[in-house]
């Protein structure tokens, strides 16, 4: 399987037995590529990851761009790699989030949760379901155009719903820990 981003090189990785030569299954290294595509494509976009339905992380990625100043007046936080900009504090977040607004639906009869959307002064917080109940989670600057964010998240949870098996979060799981 070889993979495209527009300016890129093509990558197709060497097979073992279904585990390419770094490390992680086909499968695995295509939602990376696809999820580093959403936060390097889509303008406004500062950070995503993926929860699974349990509340752990399994994929996440930052973008290289750094995040704009926050707006006058807005309390200053530690900045996008800091604490409060960290993939496990955007995990917890969003797992968070998703919780709430599930428990919301249920007591409103609203049937399932598909998406959820935060608008804050200094940034905006987005929340879509992935057909295994997992989550994405994608941060994003305040200019971001929230059609075209919503567009492409779509888009991810089209192509990650199918493939997210319970072999492929455990393997997802498994190198988020060895990596933290």
């Amino acid at each position: 399987m070889t993979a495209y981003s527009q300016g890129a090189t093509p990558v197709t990785p060497t097979r073992t037995t279904g585990v390419t030569a770094f490390g992680l299954s086909d499968e695995a290294r295509n939602l990376r590529w696809l999820l580093a595509d959403l936060v390097e494509e889509v303008p406004g976009v500062l950070s995503v990851a993926v929860v699974s339905s349990d509340g752990l992380l399994l994929l996440s990625s930052t973008a290289e761009h750094p995040a704009p100043p926050p707006p006058p007046g807005a309390p200053a936080g530690r900045g996008a790699s800091g604490p409060r900009g960290s993939s496990a504090d955007l995990a917890t977040i969003v797992a968070g989030l998703g919780s709430l607004t599930t428990g919301a639906a249920a007591l409103m009869d609203g049937g399932a949760v598909k998406q959820t959307m935060v608008a804050m002064d200094g940034g905006g917080l987005f929340v879509m379901t992935i057909s295994d109940g997992s989550l994405l989670g994608v941060r994003t600057a305040p200019d971001c155009d929230m059609g075209v964010v919503a567009y492409h998240m779509a888009l991810f949870v089209g192509r990650a719903g199918h493939v997210l098996t319970p072999e492929l979060r455990r393997e997802l799981r498994q190198s988020v820990e060895a990596v933290g």
